[in-house]
């Protein structure tokens, strides 16, 4: 007679399983009662998972909510990186009507305008922020960048931490700030206005001077 053998919990899906469902609860629930009204004990309740749980992998509420963004992005490989057509007008504009559909979205506005807000008060989060998420996305553009400054469609001497500010700049500013409306017109504006200053001068312009 044989004894069947016990199979051993896989203990290390079962935490991965606990923390997605962790983090698509934080994502839901903060698009469905706010930023304020959510808690720890909350999404604990929609992931099905006990609060020390959460406390565990997570200081804050502030935390979860930045994961979950990340894991949006989970199924991408490699670093992140901006098409490169040999066309820079033409691949920002893709990337900034992207982007303007993305903040126009009903469901990431929320859970995006709370992490926002919670980046400007906890210093840690900020730093992970940057190091993260922010960072590796910023280094995307300014590579771009150098790609049409080495095809010549941009200015050597460009200081490209100021080129990305000001390409990205206004259009979350306007988000931000509720300042007016989101439209792809709006993003090709933005790229069309930024380039006028950003680009070489042509040989008649330099000419002029």
């Amino acid at each position: 007679m044989t004894t069947r053998r016990r199979a051993t919990p896989d203990a290390t899906r079962r935490s991965e399983e606990s923390r997605r469902a962790i983090l698509t609860a934080a994502f839901d629930l903060v698009g469905q009662v706010g930023y304020a009204r959510l808690s720890i004990e909350g999404i604990a309740a929609r992931a099905g998972v006990g609060k020390q749980t959460i406390y565990r992998w997570w200081p804050s509420k502030g935390a979860v909510l930045f994961d979950a963004f990340l894991m949006l992005s989970e199924g991408e490989t490699g670093r992140p990186a901006l098409p490169d057509t040999g066309d820079l007008e033409a691949d920002l504009k893709a990337v900034l009507r992207s982007t303007v559909a993305e903040l126009n979205d009903p469901r990431y506005d929320e859970p995006m305008r709370a992490l926002n807000t919670e980046i400007l008060h906890d210093p840690a989060l900020a730093a992970a922020y940057a190091e993260r998420l922010d960072g590796p996305l910023k280094e995307a553009k300014k590579e771009r960048l150098r790609s049409a400054q080495r095809a010549g469609e941009l200015r050597a001497d460009l200081d490209l931490d100021v080129a990305v500010e000001m390409v990205w700049g206004p259009l979350l500013s306007r988000w931000l700030q509720r300042g007016g409306p989101l439209t792809p017109h709006y993003a090709d504006t933005i790229v069309e206005t930024a380039l006028n200053g950003l680009r070489r001068p042509t040989r008649r312009r330099r000419d002029q001077h």
